[in-house]
């Protein structure tokens, strides 16, 4: 037996070591957020001449047109005396309209782009730009040691950062809802210390028949401030809605924001937007996939709450494709078509053009 954490805990350690700016090892590469990069660690790193790499998704290298020799990602080489600023300009679009010239950008061809790689992935799970300081040790488990850093084995974490984290049941308790007094609040927890996710269970639906069922994630500035930039507020009310019209449902309230880019990065994209550009092109030029979300999460509470068959409130053909995927039987789609404002109208279009919704 031992007290020592496991990779799985290590990973939850090391995502919020860079959400705070202090440095991580992975494999043999020391690791920053490009987003938290502070100008004294910078500083320290090269007064010690170490040979800096600030690798960037795809999308956001096809931005920058910087060569991705690695495919998904580029490895661009950081000039020895580049500050901070340096850093976030390539790793942050806001201003790239302004200073449209970052280059020319030299990008690494030769190596291996696996440590790098991971580190991108925590860097998405911290909620964090998809951009990150890499530096080759060698001799990373005494680096890590005498700096009081996380380490962590790089096949380990490779195993674990594309599964989702197994979810648990917490607690459950009665909620009346305005449309449903028969409302129960399901709270489920993951265990890599991940955001929760929550089911609301309106009646007692039955687990032998297909429950009418909403993936629904979270959106801050719909659902609580009723933004008319998008139509998330009025689904969710008109799934709940619609639930409480027929007795019984449940609506799974993701904790996905921004299709899985976090609140923050939804602002940046927002700001994107302001400045022209669509949604997807918004989340492209942030380093983001079109949609980061992982729908498999919503599949695995289903089935453990006892449904395997469901009548899906849903305009988006990927999340039946998943929950099917994942075990379940979806035998109805239920279209969910409410909330288009003027403020909206592109923002819906694009969703059907790109996204595939069928609006």
């Amino acid at each position: 037996m031992t007290l020592a954490p496991d990779i799985i805990e290590l990973a939850a350690r090391a995502r919020a070591d860079l959400r705070m700016g202090v440095p991580v090892v992975i494999g043999t590469s020391l690791v920053l957020a490009a987003e938290t990069l502070g100008e004294a660690r910078l500083k320290a790193l090269q007064i010690a001449g170490m040979p800096l790499v600030l690798a960037i998704t795809d999308w956001r290298a096809r931005t920058l047109k910087a060569r991705a020799y690695d495919t998904d990602l580029a490895r661009i080489v950081v000039p020895a005396d580049a500050p901070v600023d340096w850093i976030m300009a390539v790793a942050d679009p806001a201003d790239d309209l302004n200073a449209p010239m970052k280059g020319p950008l030299q990008s690494v061809r030769d190596g291996d782009a696996s440590d790098a790689r991971l580190a991108i992935r925590l860097a998405k799970d911290a909620r964090l730009l998809p951009a990150v300081l890499t530096a080759e040790l060698d001799n990373p488990t005494v680096y890590a040691a005498q700096n009081s850093l996380t380490l962590l084995d790089a096949d380990a974490l490779a195993k674990i950062v594309l599964t989702p984290s197994p979810l648990h049941p917490l607690v459950s308790a009665r909620l009346p809802l305005e449309v449903s007094e028969a409302g129960r609040l399901h709270v489920f927890r993951p265990e890599d210390g991940g955001e929760e996710h929550y089911a609301i269970e309106i009646g007692q639906p039955s687990r032998s028949k297909p429950v009418l069922t909403r993936l629904h994630s979270a959106c801050f500035t719909g659902d609580l401030l009723g933004s008319l930039k998008c139509d998330c507020g009025p689904q969710l009310r008109g799934a709940l809605a619609q639930m409480g019209s027929e007795g019984h449902g449940v609506l799974l309230y993701l904790n996905q924001e921004g299709r899985g880019i976090g609140l923050a990065n939804k602002m940046r994209a927002y700001s994107l937007q302001d400045q022209g550009f669509d949604t997807v092109e918004a989340n492209h030029r942030l380093g983001f996939e079109d949609d980061e979300r992982d729908f498999r999460i919503g599949a695995g509470i289903l089935k453990s709450m006892g449904f395997s068959k469901v009548r899906l409130l849903t305009n988006n053909p990927a999340k039946l494709a998943m929950l099917e995927a994942n075990g379940l039987e979806v035998v109805e789609r239920v279209p969910l078509k409410v909330g288009e404002t003027h403020h909206n109208t592109d923002y819906l279009a694009t969703k059907a053009a790109k996204s595939g919704h069928l609006l």
